[in-house]
Order: structure tokens, then C-alpha cells, then sequence
């Protein structure tokens, strides 16, 4: 096994140690090796969005990260003086209808205890130095801090390894984009009198944005545009006095902050690859996409690949499903990579305009428009990752006859937690469709029967791959006949 793993996963943040625990749950031997010699320490990804609570809790570890988080309700927008909108996150369509704030440090403390008890330990400091792919495998060399190298052969490999990845490197994959000429401070620590705590809150200030991120308690993530980048690197990070000082200036409220964990200047960095995978190898998270932190999707984002990615692998590799599946990968977590990039920078933007004209615009759009009802629970759903699908997948049947109720590509409302036989679909439907389903593809289907007349097809990762009203079982077993291994 330590030779010769099932898949080899380089890079162990979030979105790495996801990847594990989504493979090593399902039975998939993997090694997880990372360069950092520990976890970050860091606040960094400061929050899991709802679509990815979903997904942690039908993968049976949602707990965890429940306790060690808070729950933040909405945003509110001010320019100091007055209020330009309050948006509400209790309307999102999930049962998690809230984004829960939580450290990078402890999802990682998580993710890696979790990983711990299904006997994966993250091999560190231990660096993917270069490797090749051979067609029938991978063959990996590891390097050690002491400088001692190993060389691993494996069936798969998976690039976690964030903006500067070995992997991407390797596949010689260009990481298309561009850097925002602009100056970020950023401040964690904590600041007394901030209300109420469980929201956002944004000030659209004259002088560039302030925005205050709820962590726990009177802890809190201060971000702050500087304006137009000087030179070639980022500036100096900031002194706890200059932070002080934005905060006096562009809230007009006596907040004092104190005792910082972290104080930190950066740029925004917007890029990404065009393919996920190449080969025997795939790429995930930072290693594949990076963009703007306005909305917090990023670590969702990649986290939520490695959900897509993870059951797929899982039954190739035990021979239920054709290795075709893993085509399926690629164009839908770009497609949705592409569509995060685009939100982001245009969340962004908006936030940063100093022309004062533009200001009284922007302004006057975002109150009318989020005095809507409709465009709130819009704005909310797309924070929140709700409203992905994957409509164009190769794995989305088109040809069902539809019917009420969610199509394919759409999110299935209901939880579609994964027995002890590992990742199958849920056949949903009549009785006697879904058993005979389940009965021609044990391997494959699990029957979930119900009262409706539409017989549907979910994924492991709760999404609909197939649907028809008139529940025509010859169809779905086409469908299924295609993806069996």
C-alpha cells in the first residue's frame, strides 16, 4: 500500500484532506503527502457555505465542523452613514440556511482527525518533487525535507497542491488569468461593540470597502482594499495602528481592535485552468481555479470538486463503473469554476469603484434591487452554492420525459446519505421501478421507493442524473447500463 496507493493526493488543505476522507471512507487505499511541515494556523477560507454543509453531512461528518463553527445569517451593506441593503441568508433552500464561520485552521484540525481515525495519516514535510504518468499508472517521487527521495508507483494522481501547484506545473497546464493591480490588508483579531454578530458587515466607504467577517465572539475578519498596487509585489503588511485607522475612517464608528493573530497585505489573483485532468491525473481546488475572496467560495468551490471527483474515482477504481465516468469531471466542476471566477470578480468590482458618481449608482441599484424578496433569496442561493447544477454534464440524461419536481442537473432537495455498500445512485420513484433497478444493478443503485409517478436517478453527490415522468425503466436502464462497470 505505502508503494503502491490507489490514488496519491498531493496537497493537504481542505480541499487535499476532503479528497482522502471522501476516497479512504469508500475503501480506496490513498496517500496524502504535503510540503508545510503542520496545518496552517491561519484563519485564511473563513467559511463553509451551505451546499458544502449538505454534502459534509450525507458523507456522515457534518458534526465536527458544527461545533467548532458559528452560524452568521446575512450581511449588511453601510456607507457609514446609512444603510444600503441587509441581505438575508435565512432563505436559502437547504437545511443548513446560513453560512457557518469557521477558521481554515480548525476544518483543517477536522478534516485531518477525521483522517486520522480511518487510519490515513498526512505524510509531512514530504513534497511531490516531479512525476510521470505511464498510461497503466503513476510512477511519483517524493522528497523529504532531510533531502532523502522515494519513488512511488500509483493508480491515480490528484493535484491538490493550491496556486503554485507541482502537479499543474507537471501537466504542463497554463494557469489562465490575471492579477488585480490592486493593494488587500487584512486584520484577525477582535473588536468589541461590532452588532449583531452573527452578520457581514460591508462599508461601501468613499475612500475603498471595509468588510468585517464574524469568526467567534468578538473575533473578527477585517478585509480592506488599499487602491491601486505600487511597484511589483504587494505592499508591507500593515501595523495594527493602520488597521486602527481604516477602521476609524471608513466605518465612522468608534471600533477599537486588538490583539491580532494575523496582519497581512495581498493581491487578487484570478485564474484557472481550462481542463481538470489529464490522463491518470486530476487537478482540484486552488491547483485548478483561484480567484477573488468576495463571497468566500473559494475553499467551497474546491471542496466541493473533491466531493464531485472522490465518488466517482471510488467506483472506478472498484470496477462498478466504466473508467468513462471520470469524463464527466472535467466539464462539470469547470464549467462551475468558470461561472465562481466570473461572480467573484464582479462582486469585486462593484466593491471597489471610487469614482463618486459610480458610488451613488451602485448604491441606489443595490437598494432598490434587494428590496425584493426574489433577487434576496437569488443573491442568497448563489452565495451559498444552492443554485449549482450541472445541466450540460455528459452524465445528465436528456432524453426523460419531464415532470414536476427537480430536472436533471438539479440538486435533489433530500439528504442521500451513503450506506456501508459505498457510493451508488438512488433510485426514486415507483416501487416496483426502483427494485427492479436496484435488483439488475446492485452494485450500482440503491432503491429509495415514494408515491410520485417520476422515476429519477440521483447521484451520490446529490445531484439528478436522470429523470422521467412516465417512469420508463427501460430508459433508466440504459442510462445505467452505459456507467456499469
Amino acid at each position: 500500500m505505502a508503494n503502491h496507493p490507489q490514488v496519491l493526493i498531493a496537497g493537504a488543505g481542505p480541499v487535499g484532506m476532503t479528497m482522502a476522507n471522501e476516497l479512504a471512507r469508500r475503501g480506496i487505499g490513498v496517500r496524502i503527502v504535503d510540503k508545510a511541515p503542520a496545518r496552517t494556523d491561519k484563519s485564511k477560507a473563513l467559511v463553509l457555505w451551505s451546499r458544502t454543509l449538505e454534502l459534509l453531512d450525507d458523507a456522515g461528518y457534518v458534526g465536527p465542523f458544527m461545533k467548532a463553527g458559528m452560524q452568521a445569517h446575512g450581511a449588511q451593506i453601510s456607507t457609514g452613514r446609512e444603510i444600503v441593503a441587509r441581505v438575508s441568508l435565512d432563505t436559502i433552500d437547504s437545511r443548513y440556511p446560513y453560512a457557518l464561520m469557521i477558521p481554515q485552521s480548525e476544518t483543517e484540525r477536522i478534516l485531518d482527525e477525521l483522517l486520522v481515525a480511518r487510519g490515513v495519516t498526512v505524510e509531512r514535510p514530504v513534497e511531490l518533487a516531479s512525476f510521470m504518468d505511464k498510461g497503466g499508472g503513476i510512477e511519483a517521487t517524493l522528497r523529504k525535507a532531510t533531502g532523502e527521495t522515494e519513488t512511488v508507483s500509483a493508480d491515480w494522481l490528484i493535484g491538490c497542491d493550491g496556486a503554485h501547484s507541482t502537479v499543474r506545473h507537471g501537466l504542463g497546464f497554463t494557469f489562465e488569468g490575471s492579477t488585480m493591480q490592486s493593494d488587500w490588508a487584512l486584520a484577525d483579531g477582535f473588536i468589541a461593540g461590532l452588532e449583531p454578530k452573527d452578520r457581514i458587515h460591508i462599508y461601501w466607504h468613499r475612500d475603498g470597502i471595509l468588510a468585517f467577517f464574524p469568526i467567534v465572539g468578538d473575533r473578527w475578519r477585517v478585509i480592506c482594499d488599499l487602491g491601486a498596487s505600487q511597484g511589483e509585489g504587494h505592499r508591507a503588511d500593515p501595523t495594527l495602528e493602520e488597521i486602527q485607522a481604516l477602521l476609524r475612517q471608513r466605518s465612522e464608528a468608534d471600533l477599537v481592535i486588538t490583539n491580532p493573530y494575523w496582519l497581512a497585505c495581498f493581491r487578487i489573483n484570478e485564474r484557472k485552468v481550462r481542463d481538470y485532468r489529464k490522463g491518470r491525473v486530476f487537478l482540484a481546488g486552488d491547483a485548478a481555479h483561484i480567484h477573488s475572496p468576495a463571497g468566500g467560495q473559494g475553499m467551497n468551490t474546491g471542496m466541493q470538486d473533491a466531493f464531485n471527483l472522490a465518488w466517482k474515482l471510488s467506483l472506478v477504481i472498484q470496477g462498478k463503473a466504466r473508467p468513462e465516468l471520470l469524463d464527466s469531471y472535467s466539464p462539470e466542476r469547470s464549467a462551475v469554476g468558470d461561472r465562481v471566477l466570473r461572480n467573484a470578480g464582479r462582486l469585486t468590482e462593484a466593491a471597489i469603484v471610487r469614482n463618486p458618481i459610480i458610488q451613488g449608482l451602485r448604491n441606489t441599484i443595490v437598494r432598490f434591487a434587494t428590496g425584493f424578496p426574489l433577487i434576496q433569496h437569488k443573491i442568497a442561493d448563489q452565495l451559498s452554492e444552492m443554485d449549482i447544477g450541472y445541466p450540460d454534464s455528459p452524465l445528465t440524461f436528456q432524453d426523460g420525459i419531464g415532470g414536476s419536481g427537480p430536472k436533471p442537473g438539479e440538486r435533489w432537495p433530500q439528504p442521500v446519505p451513503e450506506g456501508p455498500q459505498g457510493a451508488r445512485f438512488t433510485a426514486i420513484g415507483p416501487a416496483g421501478a426502483v427494485a427492479a433497478l436496484a435488483q439488475n444493478f446492485p452494485r450500482l443503485v440503491v432503491a429509495k421507493p415514494d408515491s410520485g409517478t417520476t422515476l429519477r436517478l440521483v447521484r451520490p453527490d446529490g445531484y439528478v442524473a436522470f429523470a422521467d415522468a412516465h417512469a420508463d425503466r427501460a430508459l433508466a436502464e440504459r442510462y445505467l447500463a452505459a456507467i456499469a462497470g
